[in-house]
Order: C-alpha cells, then sequence, then structure tokens
C-alpha cells in the first residue's frame, strides 16, 4: 500500500530515493573485508548498486586470493601466532616468567572469584559436566599459581600466560564465543607505585603489538571494581586490576600486586584496521583475515 504524500510536498518517485547495499550485499562486502566507506554507499538506482557491487566483490575476492597465495608462498603463520610470540618475547623481556595453565576450571575457583551461582555473569561460561568449566575471561589459576610460587620465590616476581578462553556473550563484532587473553600479574609492587607500574607493562605490551595510541581510562568490573582499562579508538583492549584486593583473602594472597589481561584478538582487530573480530580469530570460515568462502 502506498502512503500519500505529506501536504504542501510533492509525491516522491521510489526511483528517486538512495538505495544502499542490501543486508545480503553488506554482509559479503564485509565478509571479504570491505571498509565502512564501502559498504555503506547508496545509490540512485538498483542496476548501479548492483553492478557496483559486483565490481567490488571481483576486487575483494582477488585481493584475497593473493593475500592467502602469498601466506602459502611465503610459508607465513597467521597474525594471531606471530603476535603470540612477540608478547611472548616482550613480556618475558620484562622479567615476567610463562606458565601454562588448564583451560579446565572448577566451580569453587570461579565462586571464589566472587561468582556465585545466581550471579548473572554465570550466563556466560561454558559449563561442563562435573562441576567444571572452560576458562573464561578470569585468571583463577595465576591465583594458585602464585600462592604457590610465593613460598619459593623473592618477592617481586611476575608471571604471565596466553591461551585460550571462552564466553557465551557473542553480540557485535567485537566479541567472539572462543578468544585469546594475554594474563600477567606481578606479586609484590610497592602500593606507591601500582599505577605506574600498570602504565609501564600496558605499554611493554602495546609497542610489541606494534599499537602506538592507546590511553588509560577508568571503568567498573563487575569482578575487579574499579579498573583502568586499555582503549584504542574506544575499543577496550585490556583490562587491569591491582591489590590488596577483596577477592585476595580466598586465594590466601596478602601482597600487593599489579594484573592485566589483553584480548589478542582486539588488538588485531584495532591494529590492522578490521571491522569485524571474526577475522583475525579462530576460525574455519578466515585464514589470516582472508575470506576463505570465495
Amino acid at each position: 500500500m502506498t502512503r500519500p504524500p505529506l501536504p504542501g510536498l510533492p509525491p516522491t518517485a521510489p526511483e528517486d530515493l538512495p538505495l544502499p547495499y542490501t543486508v545480503t550485499q553488506r554482509q559479503r562486502l564485509r565478509e571479504l573485508g570491505a571498509s565502512p566507506t564501502q559498504a555503506e554507499r547508496s545509490f540512485a538506482s538498483a542496476e548501479e548498486r548492483n553492478a557496483t557491487f559486483k565490481q567490488l566483490e571481483r576486487e575483494l575476492t582477488a585481493d584475497a586470493r593473493t593475500r592467502l597465495a602469498a601466506l602459502r608462498d611465503d610459508v607465513r603463520r597467521p597474525a594471531l601466532r606471530i603476535l603470540e610470540t612477540a608478547l611472548s618475547e616482550a613480556v618475558r623481556g620484562a622479567g615476567f616468567v610463562e606458565v601454562v595453565t588448564p583451560h579446565l576450571v572448577s566451580r569453587d575457583a570461579i565462586q571464589r572469584m566472587g561468582i556465585p551461582d545466581d550471579d548473572p555473569l554465570t550466563e556466560q561460561i561454558f559449563w561442563l559436566p562435573g562441576r567444571r568449566c572452560l576458562r573464561p575471561m578470569l585468571a583463577p589459576n595465576l591465583y594458585t599459581v602464585m600462592r604457590r610460587l610465593v613460598r619459593t620465590w623473592r618477592r617481586p616476581f611476575g608471571i604471565f600466560e596466553i591461551g585460550s578462553c571462552f564466553r557465551r556473550d557473542t553480540e557485535g563484532t567485537r566479541h567472539i564465543e572462543e578468544f585469546t587473553m594475554l594474563n600477567l600479574v606481578e606479586l609484590g609492587t610497592p602500593v606507591e607505585q601500582r599505577t605506574e607500574r600498570l602504565r609501564e607493562l600496558a605499554g611493554t605490551v602495546m609497542t610489541a603489538a606494534g599499537v602506538e595510541r592507546w590511553t588509560l581510562e577508568q571503568e567498573e568490573s563487575g569482578v575487579y571494581g574499579d579498573t583502568l582499562d586499555v582503549m584504542v579508538d574506544g575499543v577496550e583492549v585490556c583490562s587491569t586490576a591491582m591489590g590488596p584486593h577483596p577477592l585476595d583473602d580466598a586465594w590466601g594472597i596478602t601482597d600487593p600486586w599489579v594484573g592485566l589481561g589483553f584480548g589478542l584478538e582486539r588488538l588485531l582487530m584495532v591494529r590492522d584496521g578490521h571491522e569485524n573480530i571474526e577475522r583475525v580469530g579462530r576460525s574455519v570460515s578466515y585464514l589470516d583475515g582472508c575470506r576463505l568462502h570465495l
């Protein structure tokens, strides 16, 4: 049914209205790596729109084929793996010791992180039989390792881990169910030096990641309370925390500490200018940012 024109305004023919890409066309262009400017254009007619879409799709597909060929010819590692290596080297160069802990976490450990069974955050966790879950975006294992190392190592000392974390909340272009975290913590940092130490460690990681422009901004965490987040153009790439903290008692930690958790896919997304984090994550649809369905 055609609506009548508003009083005092001439009727407008449908073909006079600018036409954006269809939802399917925009989705396809974004999958192929089109920029927002390329994917959000409008056209005077469907013919112009469809012809432009086909031409742009051909160009983006050709570029993806070229990049995939270079990936094979150069025997190059995916960007996520390259970033993991660069960050590991940088953090170890700062005196931190790498640890490797399980992906399976007990429900008791989650509760000791201040998340009871009735907390809404539990809905984001992948629960398994036997009161266990896949490691969420928390670091209960590092608490355990710290507590045991304090009996042997002189403070201050630092440990870190790079590994997969899991979260059910995947809405938007900045979230995926399985992602990679760099978690690092230093135990024994003097209380008066904690904020400056957080800034220093954030700078070490961001420099190694190849991201020059970033800021520290105050945020609120459902687990750690007031935190400082590392932001890049409005995108959070790291959340930090410091102790003494109310959670420490449950883990037997009495010394001050600082901790940082970086999302590696987020770092790649902002560094390389991707609009969709799925392009740089663990995937069977993309390889090193290139769409495999060409």
